[in-house]
């Protein structure tokens, strides 16, 4: 059965994203990047992983769902299919399909049931990308979280988790890596309670 992975930057307090969808003084740059370039190479925009020469073969992700907002970052820059590589899903109530790029699909259904329709097929791991309230709303079906942790404070912001409940969930630590960068990259499995 295929995982979800919440794999995502975050800040020191827990915030994906400032107020605005700020997301620049999270640290892309440094002695962390190789390891996510080669442990995570389907989770590059498919155009910047061409420019940096990195083959993107969809064998550690061969799904990514996000919200909205998430993939409306790439918007004014023209990218309005960022994973071409990767079948792309969308999550919105309030958008449509003629609002995406070839290659994304855009969703109003329950991302839970969509998400365990998707574990049931064959392939690699499912990227949950971002942002907050999607992964709030899927928080009982991610399998993995991996925390690329930048040493630096946002003070508000969009939180990892965006939900409006407290439902407390355990999760295993497997592995943590700290860089000279200052990022630490984290990975918990689900836990069995």
């Amino acid at each position: 059965m295929r995982n979800l992975v919440y794999y995502v930057a975050v800040s020191l307090d827990g915030y994906i994203a400032g107020p605005a969808g700020e997301y620049d003084a999270l640290l892309a740059e440094g002695d962390h990047m190789d390891a996510v370039f080669a442990r995570y190479p389907d989770a590059l925009p498919t155009a910047a992983a061409a420019g940096l020469g990195i083959e993107q073969r969809a064998t550690t992700f061969d799904t990514v769902v996000m919200g909205w907002n998430t993939y409306a970052v790439g918007l004014p820059f023209g990218m309005t299919s960022p994973y071409s590589h990767l079948r792309q899903l969308v999550f919105s109530r309030a958008r449509g399909a003629d609002s995406v790029g070839e290659g994304v699909t855009v969703s109003a259904a329950d991302p839970v049931e969509v998400v365990r329709q998707l574990k049931t097929e064959d392939g690699a791991d499912i990227w949950l990308c971002g942002g907050g309230s999607l992964a709030a709303a899927l928080v009982g079906e991610i399998d993995r979280l991996v925390l690329k942790v930048s040493p630096v404070v946002f003070g508000a912001g969009i939180p990892l988790f965006a939900g409006d409940g407290y439902e407390p969930r355990a999760f295993d630590l497997v592995d943590s890596t700290a860089y000279g960068s200052g990022v630490i990259i984290t990975e918990y499995a689900r836990g069995a309670s």
